[in-house]
This record gives structure tokens, C-alpha cells and sequence, in this order.
């Protein structure tokens, strides 16, 4: 059966799209709250404050593609058009891999659909180290649970395919904990490719759900448009100016929009937020916005199991391990969530640290490989305040980010749990994903290899899916740029709605605390700009 296209019957029945490629001059536009980004944050804020009976207009940089764009579920596509700098992004010294969505739906549209809600330890750091009011798990369950029923977020009813499977009953083996990853989504139909588009519209993301839920109440949405300035007239911000992009979202083509609003929330991810407020020289005393930017740093093991696993196929993470996450408490030494990877073959050879005739070995084994990654959580330590966000000469974002012994001491541990679990789960051989790393063939060799390894920069393969920070959220004013309701500081008539308002990272796939902490701060956005 044929997937329908949501946004060419929206169309059909009075949606107000702008692709900004096509527009030939200038236009302005007056509302009563223009968002930027169409993301997790951007696309919840963007329904709730458009049904509360809202003008609304929504500024994504990124191209509009739907299902039926996604249905030949290519990696080379993909990773070109959904994702920013096509896939290419890194920290400024190239020692970090990030992964970020650029188009209608932003990080939604391509990620691999974990929905957590935000961790007791995470909230209770929160209010006790920045002052975060009315954020304890108690006040935040209905907002995670409101999000939870629109997204369709549940614990994955079907059978865990042989890569996540191989977390679960590496875990069992050693008795450490694990369990079910919700997921957003509904129908679903197990393909395993959502990080390049969802082809049956079953994943809910913004694309499909809040996106075309403001555009039903009357919302605006203007694609392949880069905001370049917020505008402050005395302490008031009045709206932002945008620069139209070509038809590949890349080139500035000379049209100018500017926009008028009420209320200016932005909502473009924890790089571009913070590097359009820097870029717009808003007022920052305590020269906070960038700083605390953090990432989960993520390395990673590869395991050559005895039977197949083919692991590109079915749902890319259902199973998790928290069994170091918290054991150290909050703060003290780095805690790590064991996932897994999804092993289509471009990604696959990320992995690797080979090439030539020795990749093309390792690769033909990929029926065979499974992946373990750890997701480090940073910024609960003096010793780990994550990285800077600044901007280069034409204000684009660069990030920052240094490594030390504290986060080394966190990729070794990972590294050891991870190959641990595999070798219990019946791996032949173990991969730890560095330049230095050779396959091992025992728990025992690994654990000697693994100690030995040179642990400096450019010598791990590390990456990031995960940003948060850069204008943290919070009552102390000389650690927080925003409120607790997210609304910035130093000028009026304007938010963060976004990763970047968390003080630290989550310690959990983010988008459900950013879902979460959207609904609550639109809402009561709503109720202030209604009254």
C-alpha cells in the first residue's frame, strides 16, 4: 500500500508552505511568534502555541522532504540532504564526529527514535547546582507523559533484532541491568533505516506529527531559510532577518526576509542557537552563551559474532544497559548508557580505523558484526563542563572541545564494558573503534589490549548524535543565561526552546526531555502572550 504524502494533501487543503529558494525579492512578515527551527523543540512549541489560538511562523534552514523522498532508503541520500554539513559537521580540531538533522523535522526526521525521559539524577543536579525551579521528576511526569501519548512512546513491543539482542544477552550473562527503549513510533515496520528518513511515516518525528499540526492550525512554515540575526530594539527583541537559501539549502541567493513578532523563541539546536545569539551580539554580562555546550561523547566496540546478526535490518536501538550510568552518583567519575549502533554498511565503516584491502576484509564480515556504543554523559563534574560554542568570520558555529584524563578514564571503562558484554554474549572477536585497535580474540586479550591503548585525542574514533547546552536554564544568574522557563535574561520577549537550554547533558537519548520541557515552557509561554 502506497504511503501517503501528508504535505501534498496538506497543501491541497490550505497549508501555508514557503520553500524561500523560489522567492524572486524581499518579504516581511508580522505574527505574534516566529520560531526558529523546526525541530524537537521548534516543531512542539510551534503546535502548542499555534492551537492556543497563535500567529506563528517557523524558520527552518533545511530542505522540506517527505516520505516519499525516503523510500530508497540510500545512506549517500541521505546523509547529503538530511543532515547538517552533509553529514560532515565535527569540533573545530576534527576529534568529534557530529551528527545533526538539517531539514523540516531537524534531529527528529534522522534519528533512531530512543525516547527517555529525563533522569531523577540529571533533574535533582539540575535543581541543586543551577537552581532549576519546578523541574523534579513529580512536576515533569505529566509533560513527558502529554509528549509520550502525542508521539506515540512506548517500550518496543517487537523482538529486538540479533544486534540489539546481543546487548541484552551479553548483559544477562554478566547480571547487569538492562531493558526496553521506548520509541516514537506508530505502524512501524521494523525496516531499521530510520536515520535516513522514515519511508512508511511511521517514526513521529516533527515531521509528521506537531509540523503538520501547526500547519493545520493556521501556522506559517518558511524552508531553506538561514536566520542571520535576532533584532533588539532599547532590551526588546522584535523579531530576526533571514537570508533565502538556493534550491540545495546552501547558498545565500540575495532574498531578504524579516520578520516581525511579538515573541522570538529559538529552537535551531545547541550549535546554531547559541552561534545566532553570538552572531547577534545580544546582551550576555556574564559572557555565558556557548560555554557548558555539551555532547555525549560516544565510542564504540565492534563484535565479529559467530552467527549472523545482520544488523541493519530492524529496529536500529531497543535495548539499553544503565549498569555504569549512575553508579557513581551524579557526580564523581563519568557514567556511560551501553547502546547500540545500527550496522548499515556506510556507517559500518566509520567504525573501522582500516582502509584499503583491510577494510575491505572487515566489511565483508558485516553480516556478522553487532555494535556496542557508551554514551558518555558530560558536564556533572568540575572536571567535565563540556565544550564552547563560538563562531568563525561569516558566524557560523564551531565548536570546541577539549579532552582530558577525566573523560579518557570514561572511554577506557566504556571500552572494557563494552568488549566484557560482547565476548559474554558469544563474540568471536572484539574490535574497540581506534586507530590502534586489533581485533581480540578473548575477554583476557581484549582487557590487555584495551589497557594498553594510547588514550589521546585523534587516536579514538569518538562522535556525537546528542547536543545540549550553551544557554543554560536556570535561577542563578551567574551560571544561566535563561530562566526556568527558558526565557532569556538580558532581553525581552524572547526564549530558547531547544537543546542547548539544558545546564548539562541528559545522560539519556535527549528528545523526549526536549519534548518534554517544550510542552511545559510553550504552554506557559501561550498563557503569558494570550493574557
Amino acid at each position: 500500500m502506497a504511503i501517503d504524502d501528508l504535505y501534498t494533501q496538506g497543501v491541497a487543503g490550505g497549508w501555508k508552505l514557503i520553500d524561500a529558494s523560489t522567492l524572486s525579492q524581499d518579504a516581511h512578515y508580522e505574527v505574534d511568534v516566529v520560531i526558529v527551527g523546526s525541530g524537537a523543540g521548534g516543531g512542539t512549541a510551534a503546535e502548542i502555541l499555534s492551537e492556543a489560538g497563535l500567529s506563528v511562523l517557523i524558520i527552518e534552514e533545511g530542505p522540506l522532504y517527505t516520505s516519499t523522498r525516503f523510500k530508497d532508503m540510500r545512506e549517500d541520500r541521505a546523509y547529503a540532504e538530511l543532515y547538517q554539513e552533509a553529514a560532515g559537521r565535527s569540533s573545530s580540531d576534527g576529534a568529534i564526529s557530529v551528527l545533526q538533522g538539517r531539514s523540516v523535522g531537524g534531529s527528529t526526521t534522522i534519528n533512531w527514535t530512543s525516547s527517555f525521559r529525563t533522569p531523577a539524577p540529571t533533574l535533582g543536579y539540575w535543581a541543586a547546582r543551577f537552581g532549576l525551579r519546578a523541574s523534579g521528576p513529580d512536576d515533569m511526569a505529566p509533560w513527558f507523559a502529554k509528549m509520550e501519548a502525542r508521539l506515540g512512546i512506548a517500550p518496543w513491543g517487537a523482538k529486538p533484532n540479533a544486534n540489539n539482542e546481543t546487548l541484552a544477552k551479553g548483559a544477562a550473562a554478566l547480571g547487569w541491568r538492562w531493558e526496553v527503549i521506548p520509541r516514537n513510533v506508530r505502524g512501524c515496520w521494523n525496516l531499521g533505516y530510520c536515520g535516513l528518513g522514515c519511508p512508511t511515516n511511521a517514526k513521529q518525528s516533527m515531521l509528521v506529527t506537531t509540523i503538520p499540526g501547526a500547519l493545520a492550525h493556521g501556522a506559517q512554515l518558511i524552508h531553506k531559510a538561514r536566520v542571520r540575526q535576532v533584532q533588539l530594539q532599547g532590551d526588546q527583541v522584535t523579531g530576526v532577518v533571514a537570508e533565502a537559501l538556493d534550491a540545495e539549502a546552501i547558498q545565500p541567493t540575495g532574498t531578504r526576509l524579516t520578520v516581525s513578532a511579538r515573541h522570538t523563541v529559538l529552537a535551531g539546536g545547541a550549535l546554531n542557537t547559541p552561534a545566532l545569539l553570538l552572531r547577534s551580539r545580544l546582551p550576555d554580562p556574564h559572557e555565558l552563551l556557548g560555554r557548558r555546550s555539551c555532547i555525549h561523547p560516544v565510542n564504540l566496540c565492534v563484535a565479529r559474532m559467530p552467527e549472523p546478526v545482520n544488523g541493519y535490518h530492524g529496529a536500529p536501538q531497543s535495548i539499553y544497559c544503565d549498569e555504569f550510568q549512575w553508579k557513581h552518583g551524579a557526580t564523581g567519575p563519568i557514567g556511560y548508557k551501553l547502546e547500540v549502533a545500527p550496522m548499515q554498511p556506510g556507517l559500518v565503516t566509520t567504525m573501522f580505523s582500516s582502509y584499503a584491502e583491510t577494510l575491505r576484509a572487515d566489511m565483508a564480515a558485516l553480516p556478522y558484526l553487532s555494535s556496542a556504543l557508551a554514551l558518555l554523559r558530560d558536564g556533572f563534574d568540575e572536571a567535565s563542563e563540556g565544550g564552547r560554542v563560538r563562531i568563525d568570520d561569516s558566524g557560523m558555529p564551531i565548536l570546541d572541545y577539549d579532552f582530558d584524563d577525566y573523560l579518557f578514564d570514561g572511554f577506557r571503562r566504556a571500552y572494557l564494558s563494552m568488549a566484557e558484554l560482547q565476548f559474554a554474549a558469544g563474540a568471536a572477536a572484539v574490535l574497540p573503534a581506534h586507530f590502534d585497535g586489533r581485533w581480540a580474540k578473548s575477554w583476557r586479550e581484549a582487557r590487555t589490549a584495551i589497557a594498553a591503548l594510547p588514550y589521546r585525542k585523534h587516536r579514538l574514533l569518538v562522535a556525537t548524535a546528542h547536543l545540549m547546552g550553551g544557554c543554560p536554564m536556570g535561577e542563578d544568574d551567574r551560571i544561566c543565561v535563561l530562566d526556568s522557563e527558558g526565557r532569556y535574561r538580558h532581553a525581552a520577549n524572547l526564549s530558547v526552546i531547544d537543546g542547548s537550554m539544558f545546564p548539562t547533558s541528559i545522560g539519556a537519548n535527549p528528545q523526549l526531555s526536549v519534548y518534554g520541557f517544550a510542552a511545559r515552557n510553550a504552554t506557559t509561554l501561550a498563557a503569558q502572550l494570550n493574557a
